[in-house]
Parts: structure tokens; C-alpha cells; sequence
């Protein structure tokens, strides 16, 4: 196939995007492969979508290779089946929600569990129907609040999600490890440099659940791996190693003190340890409790909740949300205190919030035992020598404080450091939430019902044309892989003669009755113009046909190395067919 770039609806820009926040967004719009039609929600020009389509081919390979058979369900769903899981107030407003003209509520599908889940209850009824696994590459609609980075996090996006459905949790194992064999496959072969990770499971449910992250400066998600063993995880779904309980006997007495303008964590360990205490206090010592409010989907009253964590860390709302959902979560305002005069800002302690009410969760490290100083519930007053499990007992515990590097890995084994990545692929066993809720049952050999268990494999499919390109450019524009390339080969003609335009020709006609697909420059533009497009635009091999042809020869740049060889314009053909074919 020839692409002439003299008819190719292409414009490149020279300048960024003034909304561009990361690497991918600037290249793949100044490049000519996407434009912004409205925020979260991008076109996919005739480039950008030959790069999609590719990534769609390795998915569909590798997806069919492991026994898996694509359907498509509609974009458009009925509210029953979300409301009989609980989906359509639980998604609150990430949903993009709508009614027809009969006035019956409607959605735009963010993930399908509910139609695949109905659609083999509607089909198979035997045990001899199973195991079965089903896949579609579908566009999909989340009214994100922020969307950014161009085609990273937008409100419409392409996904691939696959189902499995087993008669038992060994075979749901199986199908599960298919799964991520399958996207390891897939991942390699689009040349991205990812991590595998434990995740949360989220408003999914289920029980195991990993993440795949292309690793990038750009990614939203952060995630840490020890340095010692193979254990990995999202920052959200890091648990927390608990020390063991301490004896409560012959630990001092809390007492209270008054401490004046002392309401941050830094000004309260400054104080004590001037006041002659006869001992030093670090911020690791000091019990930090922050309040929120909290309502669960569908609700509107919000409900307060503290959260108590060591002084020397912050609490990371990604990680709170993660605990506590499908709950929302937000942070309490001065209406908050108004309406609440026992909460004194600063200075809150767990007495006050159970002796009114409020739930008080805590970081696994708070165990029976430990001592802290903490709020006193009283301005200018902190209490000293609070003990957990004897001043007070919260009623639980909540994985909310940050992680850092430095922490000691929960597998026991070395220490953690932390990278950050784009979540590109995400794989749960579901169990039989779905399947409870609709009831979905295999009649056994014995004539018995089986409830069946199923799992859920999700991959970014758009997210990916934007994830290999943050790990596939350099100062001049995108570099492809050779797998997703939008074209083999960007054949440049520098030159007037018609000679060379010639000479281009030939060359593109052989390579094109070879099965290699060109990218055929023949614009009358300059040719700095055309170097400087054929550098942005990324295909891996440029061939210039230029001068040299007078002395029977061609230039071949490597992309990716910069290197450039002088090849035979008699043997190009075959050179330039033994690269693509690798």
C-alpha cells in the first residue's frame, strides 16, 4: 500500500498545543494523528487511527489465540441491569446518564459486566456450555470530571473487556492466568516498557486484581516494587505491615497540657521538646487525626469520619477513596466546624469524635499499646501518653496514610521505592457478584444449579496509542515500534529532477507489491519541510531518495538510532523488506 502524502488528509503543526500537558499530547496533535473536538473527546485522523487500528490487531490476535470470541454490545444500555448490581448510583457521577423520549432512563456504557453476565444467562444453560470467554473492543463513556493529557484520560475512550465464566474457582484461576499471559504477550509485542501490579478491585468487586503500567514520568498512578523480592503493588492497594500489640501494664498515665499556638504537627513537636519533658519527640510520635465526610452513592447527606495517622504522615486521599469505596469521600469545611462546635481545629482528639458519634478509623500502625500525643479536644491542649486500647479504642482500621519510599516492603523482604506508570491493562477475578445478581446458573451433571464465578480483563486500547508514544519519542517527534507503526517504511523524495521523483516511485511501487506499506512524501515542499515532518511523524524506517541517486545510491535512517546507511538503489528493495520483516 502507497500513502501519498500529497493527498493524505495530514497537517502537521509546528507548534504545541496550548493544552498540552505531557509528551504524547503535544506529538500525536502537532503530528496531524488526533484533534480536539471537545474536552475529553478527541478525532482520530487517518495516521492516528491506522496506529489505533494496529494496537486493535495485537489485541484481537492475542485474544483469539487464547480461545476467546469477540461480540459487541451497544454503547447505549438500559438503567435495569446497572440498578439490579447497584452500578447506577454507584458510579454517582461518572456517568454519563440520559432519557429517551418515553422518558426511560438510559446510559452510555463505562463497562459492560451486566450485558456480558445476561447475555450468556440468555444462552447457556449446562455445565457442558462451560467455561467460555468473551471479548469486545468497544468505545466507552466516563464523564471524567478532569480530563487531561490528551487521549491518556479522556470521556470517551476505545477499551477491549473480556469476560470469563467458569463452573469454579479453579477454573476461573485458569481463564485468569490466560488472561494475563495474554496480556504480557501483547504488551511485549507493542514494545512498552510496563510494570505488573497489585491493584484494588474497586467498584469492580472481586478478589485478585492486577494492574499493568507502562512506566512513565506523565502517569497518574503510582505504584512501588521492593527492592529485595518481586512484590509490586499500586499505592492504593499497599497494605499495611500492623506491629504486634504492646502489654498494656505499667505504661504512663495520658496526661493533658496545655500547649499554646500549637495547631500543626511541626509547631507541637518545636513545643514539647523545648518544655523539658525529659525526652524527644518526633512528629512520628504524634497521633494527626483529619476529618472528612463521606456519602455513599445515591445518598445526600454526607456523614463525618476521622482518620487517624502517624504525625509524620500525610493522608493520601487516593488511597482513602480506594478504602472506603464505592463511598465518596471529601474533606470537611468551615460549615463543617460550625455545625459541629466539639470539633476544635487543630486540636481534635479521639475523645471527642466516639463520644460523639463519630467513626473513627485508623492506620494499621495504631495498634493496642502504642502511646501518642494527640488533640486534647480543647484550643491551645494536647494529651500526652494517649494509649490505643486503653484511653481509646477506634473502630478500625483504614489503609490511608501515605506510602513512602523507605517503607519496609509487606512482604517482609527489603524496602520500597516508588516509580509512577499509565494504567494500560487491569485484570480481576470477579467471583459471583454478577452472577448473584442475575442469577446466572449452570445446570450441573447431578441436575443441580452451579452458580457460575466469572473475570474481568480490561485494556486501554486508545490510553495505549498515547502510552507507547510517551515511551517512544525523542526531541523531534514520536519514534513507533515497528507493531503499530502507521506505515513500513517514509519514503522522502529531496529533489527536482525527475529522476528522483522517478527513482521514489519505483522504489514505493516494488515495496508495495512486496506487502510493505509506504508512506510516500511526494509533496513539492521543501525538503527541510519533509525532514522535519518525517521525524514527527515517527515511522521507524525513512528512506530518502535524493542526490545520491546519481551515484546509485539511497540514504536508510533508522528512526529510533539515528543511524543512517547508504544502501544500493538496486538492492533497497530487498533491504528495506528484510527490516520490516524483522
Amino acid at each position: 500500500m502507497i500513502t501519498r502524502m500529497s493527498s493524505l488528509f495530514l497537517r502537521t503543526l509546528r507548534e504545541d498545543p496550548a493544552d498540552a500537558e505531557v509528551p504524547s499530547h503535544r506529538l500525536l496533535v502537532r503530528a496531524g494523528y488526533v484533534r480536539r473536538a471537545a474536552p475529553g473527546g478527541y478525532s482520530w485522523l487517518p495516521l492516528g487511527l491506522r496506529v489505533l487500528r494496529n494496537i486493535e490487531r495485537v489485541v484481537r490476535e492475542e485474544m483469539d489465540a487464547i480461545g476467546a470470541q469477540e461480540i459487541q454490545f451497544p454503547a447505549l444500555l438500559p438503567k435495569e441491569p446497572y440498578e439490579a448490581t447497584g452500578r447506577w448510583s454507584e458510579y454517582g457521577d461518572t456517568v454519563f446518564r440520559l432519557k429517551d423520549r418515553k422518558g426511560a432512563d438510559y446510559l452510555l456504557g463505562p463497562t459492560h459486566e451486566e450485558l456480558f453476565t445476561l447475555t450468556v444467562k440468555g444462552e447457556y444453560s449446562s455445565y457442558k456450555d462451560y467455561p467460555v470467554m468473551l471479548y469486545q473492543v468497544q468505545t466507552k463513556y466516563r464523564d471524567e470530571a478532569r480530563p487531561r493529557a490528551g487521549v491518556l484520560r479522556g470521556r470517551e475512550f476505545v477499551m477491549k473487556d473480556s469476560y470469563s465464566f467458569d463452573l469454579d474457582d479453579e477454573g476461573l484461576a485458569a481463564s485468569y492466568q490466560k488472561h494475563r499471559d495474554a496480556y504480557i504477550k501483547i504488551f511485549d509485542r507493542l514494545g512498552l516498557d510496563y510494570a505488573i501490579v497489585a491493584a484494588t478491585s474497586g467498584a469492580m468487586g472481586g478478589s485478585a486484581s492486577e494492574e499493568f503500567l507502562a512506566t512513565a514520568e506523565s502517569g497518574e498512578d503510582t505504584y512501588v516494587r521492593s527492592t529485595a523480592s518481586g512484590y509490586a503493588a499500586n499505592v492504593e492497594a499497599v497494605v499495611t505491615p500492623a506491629p504486634p500489640a504492646r502489654d498494656l501494664a505499667g505504661l504512663p498515665e495520658a496526661q493533658v497540657h496545655h500547649t499554646p499556638d500549637t495547631p500543626t504537627i511541626e509547631t507541637l513537636v518545636d513545643f514539647l521538646n523545648g518544655a523539658g519533658m525529659g525526652r524527644e519527640f518526633t512528629a512520628a510520635d504524634t497521633l494527626k487525626n483529619v476529618l472528612v465526610k463521606t456519602r455513599t452513592p445515591g445518598e445526600k447527606e454526607w456523614t463525618l469520619l476521622g482518620v487517624g495517622v502517624p504525625g509524620d504522615r500525610e493522608v493520601d486521599m487516593k488511597r482513602l477513596e480506594a478504602a472506603l469505596e464505592p463511598a465518596e469521600v471529601a474533606l470537611v469545611e468551615e460549615a463543617d466546624f460550625t455545625a459541629n462546635p466539639f470539633l476544635v481545629k487543630g486540636y481534635i482528639g479521639p475523645g471527642a469524635l466516639q463520644a460523639n458519634g463519630i467513626r473513627f478509623l485508623v492506620d494499621p500502625r495504631i495498634v493496642t499499646g502504642t502511646a501518642w500525643v494527640t488533640g486534647a479536644d480543647k484550643s491551645d491542649h494536647h494529651v500526652v501518653d494517649l494509649v490505643c486500647g486503653r484511653d481509646f479504642t477506634p473502630d478500625g482500621t483504614v489503609e490511608a496514610a501515605e506510602v513512602r519510599e523507605g517503607d519496609a516492603s509487606p512482604d517482609g523482604q527489603g524496602t520500597l521505592v516508588a516509580a509512577r506508570g499509565i494504567e494500560i491493562g487491569h485484570i480481576f477475578q470477579l467471583g459471583r457478584k454478577y452472577a448473584d445478581a442475575f442469577e446466572l446458573d449452570a445446570l450441573g451433571p447431578d441436575a443441580k444449579p452451579v452458580r457460575i464465578t466469572m473475570g474481568s480483563y480490561g485494556i486501554g486500547v486508545s490510553r495505549l496509542v498515547a502510552a507507547i508514544a510517551e515511551q517512544h519519542h525523542d526531541e523531534l517527534g514520536l519514534v513507533w515500534p515497528r507493531a503499530v507503526t502507521p506505515a513500513d517504511v517514509h519514503l522522502v523524495v529531496a529533489g527536482k529532477d525527475d529522476s528522483v521523483f522517478e527513482g521514489g516511485e519505483r522504489i514505493a511501487a516494488e515495496l508495495s507489491q512486496r506487502g510493505v506499506s509506504v508512506l510516500f512524501d511526494d509533496r513539492t515542499v521543501s525538503p527541510g519541510v519533509k525532514f522535519a515532518d518525517a521525524e514527527l511523524i515517527g515511522v521507524p524506517t525513512i528512506v530518502v531518495v535524493g542526490k545520491g541517486l546519481a551515484k546509485g545510491v539511497v540514504e536508510v535512517k533508522d528512526r529510533a538510532s539515528g543511524e543512517r546507511t547508504e544502501v544500493d538503489v538496486d538492492a533497497v528493495v530487498e533491504h528495506l523488506t528484510g527490516l520490516v520483516r524483522g
